[in-house]
């Protein structure tokens, strides 16, 4: 069973998710997709009370409440039966479950842990690079100082200023991933010093792929993934890019699928 856990601005409902799930589903594995509570920008999520506020969608979302979807999804899996479990993550949803999994040893919950047999991480991003790349210090520290205003203000469900970040995003979910961050800022790709803790906590089999066109990466990929060899010490680690593959491979889900497939049976197994 693949569990796949989208990224920002996100659903389940993508092309990539009817390949990949129909590719999985015709060799024998079934495919689980569904919405997390950072799907697209807005979600209303209903609350045990009763109340409604717009605390999910890619706008609003803590993302580390992903550990709930995370953890749900799988128990949800394991009460229809299944017993072997492949997590799957895009972008953000990487981030999601490198954290999930991490908590979840942290938790020592050995019954989910024995469960989850393999991840695969597909586009896993630098947040916090790529957003002081994109901004550059100053106005990455201006963006931070108005957070915190905002934040003493109480205000902290009002968006950023347009130019903040590459979508519409709130005071609260803006200070999660660049001030409140430090259960999530584990993909320091521009960090030579940086030990990988929780991905070096993956001791199962780990697949991590990128694309070459428009990817949301600093480096030169030939780098990011030698110096990512240097750094993770797993002997079922399945490292590499896809040529010509975009952030969504885009047109390149058979290539995505005939290495993920071969990773599930001759890499994982």
């Amino acid at each position: 069973m693949v569990i796949s856990i989208h990224g920002m601005q996100s659903n389940c409902l993508k092309k990539r998710e009817d390949i990949l799930g129909r590719n999985f589903t015709n060799s024998g594995i079934a495919y689980f997709a569904f919405n997390n509570r950072g799907h697209e920008l807005r979600a209303y999520i209903k609350k045990i009370d009763g109340d409604s506020r717009p605390e999910g969608g890619s706008s609003y979302e803590d993302v580390l409440e992903g550990y709930y979807d995370v953890k749900g999804a799988i128990n949800r899996m394991l009460e229809l039966g299944y017993s072997k479990i492949h997590l799957q993550g895009h972008s953000l949803g990487c981030t999601k479950i490198i954290y999930t999994y991490d908590k979840l040893k942290r938790e020592n919950n050995t019954r989910l842990l024995e469960s989850i047999k393999d991840i695969m991480l597909l586009s896993l991003v630098d947040i916090v690079g790529i957003q002081k790349e994109s901004l550059r210090e100053e106005k990455y520290n201006e963006a931070l100082k108005y957070a915190e205003e905002k934040e003493e203000q109480d205000k902290i469900l009002d968006l950023m200023p347009r130019e903040c970040f590459s979508h519409p995003i709130s005071v609260k979910s803006y200070l999660r991933y660049f001030r409140d961050n430090e259960r999530i800022d584990f993909a320091r790709f521009g960090d030579k010093n940086y030990d990988f803790k929780e991905l070096n906590n993956i001791e199962i089999p780990l697949f991590l792929r990128w694309g070459t066109v428009s990817e949301i990466v600093s480096q030169d990929l030939d780098e990011l993934v030698e110096f990512l060899k240097s750094k993770i010490h797993n002997e079922r680690l399945d490292i590499g890019y896809i040529k010509g593959a975009d952030h969504s491979y885009f047109e390149k889900e058979d290539t995505l699928i005939t290495e993920m497939m071969f990773f599930i049976k001759y890499i994982a197994d």
